[in-house]
């Protein structure tokens, strides 16, 4: 009895020997044999390890690789407010949206919510047309056709809060992940989604937004199982910065030192192309001067009185356009003055009052305008002069407020990677 013990153990130890045979076992290729007890895989009683070929292919995304850097203001502190003082970061990669979230895309969503969910959370997901309007302008007709009218299909949506843009980033993840689901099922069944259209979410854009869901043929969408996209959600204002000074552009292989600097997402101290056919051409939508948004009939500067196709202009050395201009882009983090001094050096994020908290700031006694619903943003505008357009410049505005100039675009983590 103890003999036949031993060799069904020893048959064990040798079949996991074999799997290791061709080296040590890997994410994508771990064996049929635990390389620690010799249990076998995806047996009655032993743990089930899906197949895994590496992250799904994310639709819009680019691939940012990260890396050391200095963050902060590398213009003139015109505003003098001093809160983003150049500092040494790391930033793990990830993904980024290679243009901003456009008109088309909203209605899209605005299509899914309607015929998924409740009238009340389609009526919250609508933006607010109204930024157009003003007292003293004429631009009623943005307020009617910007967001629906087919030409705009692919102009920023503008009129979107932080708190929208993040209920946009929940319902992404849930769609994308259905789809890979049924793509993934055998009989190419549609996922069913439990616990509503959102799903579940966790506090900052935390966790699996796809977990609990099944799809019809039986495939479960889980963390474990490799066959879903982490979640969509808001880059942090340190990601988004760093990919906007895209440097990996200035850098020299196997050059340790970072030697060039960028004020603006590209060459040169000039908001002009100075190179080839495009000399002269303006690189980015913005506001030239008191009253000037597009320049004379004829010979116009940067071609868009108002905002712009979100693939016009050239995009920067990861593939990214109007990282500058166009629309201002939420991010994740909350506002505060000193987050610089604050915030750790490996992929800093603000997400609370922690070290500042918001009973610092009269805001009650209308001193301040700082408290815990306040959230960056970055990039400048259609309607923003060039001093806005430095990836080091960062404004901020409520949570629950929203702009005609103010759009986002989505990020997402470099699952299963260390860098």
């Amino acid at each position: 009895m103890n003999f036949s013990k031993y060799l069904r153990f020893a048959v064990v130890g040798a079949c996991a020997l074999a799997s290791c045979k061709g080296g040590p076992p890997t994410a994508t290729k771990p064996g049929k044999y635990s390389s620690t007890t010799g249990i076998e895989y995806n047996t009655e009683e032993g743990m089930k390890v899906a197949d895994y070929k590496g992250i799904p292919e994310g639709p819009g995304l680019v691939f940012i690789e990260g890396g050391r850097t200095v963050l902060g203001t590398q213009e003139e502190d015109v505003t003098m407010t001093h809160d983003n003082i150049e500092r040494t970061v790391t930033i793990a990669s990830f993904y980024m949206d290679e243009a901003e979230v456009a008109n088309i895309h909203w209605l899209e969503y605005l299509h899914f919510v309607r015929k998924d969910s409740s009238e009340e959370i389609y009526q919250r997901a609508l933006p607010d047309t109204t930024v157009w309007a003003r007292e003293l302008s004429f631009n009623d007709p943005y307020v009617d056709y910007y967001l629906r009218y087919p030409g705009f299909r692919y102009f920023p949506v503008v009129g979107v809060s932080w708190l929208q843009a993040n209920d946009y980033c929940t319902w992404r993840t849930s769609k994308v992940n259905e789809r890979l689901a049924s793509e993934g099922d055998e009989g190419g069944s549609t996922p069913k989604k439990k616990g509503g259209l959102f799903g579940k979410k966790n506090k900052d854009a935390g966790g699996d937004a796809a977990e609990g869901t099944e799809s019809g043929g039986g495939t479960k969408i889980a963390i474990e199982n490799g066959n879903t996209l982490p979640n969509y959600r808001l880059p942090t204002e340190a990601e988004w910065e760093y990919a906007a000074q895209a440097l990996i552009g200035t850098q020299e292989v196997g050059n340790e030192n970072q030697e060039n600097k960028r004020i603006y997402p590209w060459d040169g101290r000039q908001v002009r192309n100075p190179y080839g056919k495009s000399m002269g051409s303006f690189l980015a939508n913005f506001k030239r001067g008191r009253g000037d948004y597009a320049g004379i009939a004829g010979s116009l500067n940067d071609g868009a009185m108002i905002t712009e196709y979100v693939y016009a202009y050239p995009p920067n050395d990861y593939g990214l356009y109007n990282m500058s201009g166009n629309v201002n882009e939420w991010v994740q983090d909350i506002y505060r003055p000193l987050s610089f001094e604050d915030v750790e050096d490996l992929n800093p994020f603000r997400r609370n009052g922690f070290l500042d908290p918001s009973e610092k700031y009269d805001k009650k006694n209308y001193q301040s305008l700082i408290d815990d619903h306040v959230r960056v943003y970055k990039g400048g505008s259609w309607k923003d002069v060039a001093y806005w357009l430095s990836p080091g410049t960062r404004r901020f505005m409520a949570e629950d407020s929203a702009t005609a100039a103010i759009g986002f675009r989505c990020a997402m983590i470099n699952a299963g990677s260390n860098k």
